[in-house]
C-alpha cells in the first residue's frame, strides 16, 4: 500500500524532542546494554537475540525463520550470525526434519550455558538503565503505548 501525502504533519516542537529524546534513548541504551553484555559474558547483542529465543524453545531449536522473525533480521545477516555462533561452538545448525529446504538452529550444551551466565548479569544492566528509573504507573503506561505503537507496525506490515 502507497501512501501519497501532498502535505506531510510536520511534528511540532514538542513531538520532535520527545522523537529526537526516544531514538537517542533507544541508541544510547542499546549501546550500553550491548558493551556490558560483551564485557561481562563474551556475548554480543546478536549472540544474545539469538540464544533466549532458543534457550526459551522447548527443546532448545528453532527453525531459522523463526529465529529472523523473532530478531527482525534478513536472511544474510541470520546466516552469518549463525555460522559465527556454530564456529564458536553455541549452536548447531541442522536440517529441518520436516522441510528439506529448512534449517534448524540448536543451542549446544556452551549455548545454554553461555545464556545461563549471561542472563543474570543483562537483566541486572536493564534494571539499572531502565526498569528502576520507572514507577509503576509509568511502566504501564510504556507498555500500552509500546502495545499500540507494535500493533500500528504490525498491521502495516501485514496490509
Amino acid at each position: 500500500m502507497v501512501v501519497i501525502m501532498t502535505d506531510p504533519r510536520w511534528l511540532d516542537d514538542r513531538e520532535q524532542c520527545l522523537w529526537r529524546t526516544w531514538r537517542q534513548m533507544h541508541i544510547d541504551l542499546t549501546s550500553a546494554l550491548d558493551r556490558e553484555l560483551a564485557r561481562d559474558s563474551g556475548l554480543s547483542g546478536a549472540d544474545y537475540a539469538i540464544l533466549v529465543p532458543l534457550s526459551e524453545s522447548p527443546d532448545g531449536r528453532l527453525r531459522a525463520r523463526e529465529l529472523r522473525t523473532e530478531a527482525k533480521w534478513d536472511r544474510s545477516r541470520l546466516a552469518h550470525q549463525l555460522r559465527r555462533m556454530e564456529q564458536r561452538g553455541l549452536i548447531v545448525r541442522e536440517d529441518c526434519d520436516e522441510d528439506a529446504r529448512g534449517t534448524m538452529a540448536r543451542l549446544t550444551p556452551a549455548g545454554r550455558e553461555a545464556i545461563e551466565m549471561a542472563a543474570p548479569g543483562h537483566v541486572a544492566a536493564v534494571r539499572r538503565y531502565f526498569v528502576d528509573h520507572l514507577s509503576d504507573e509509568e511502566i504501564d503506561t510504556l507498555r500500552s503505548v509500546a502495545d499500540r505503537v507494535l500493533a500500528r507496525i504490525r498491521a502495516a506490515e501485514t496490509a
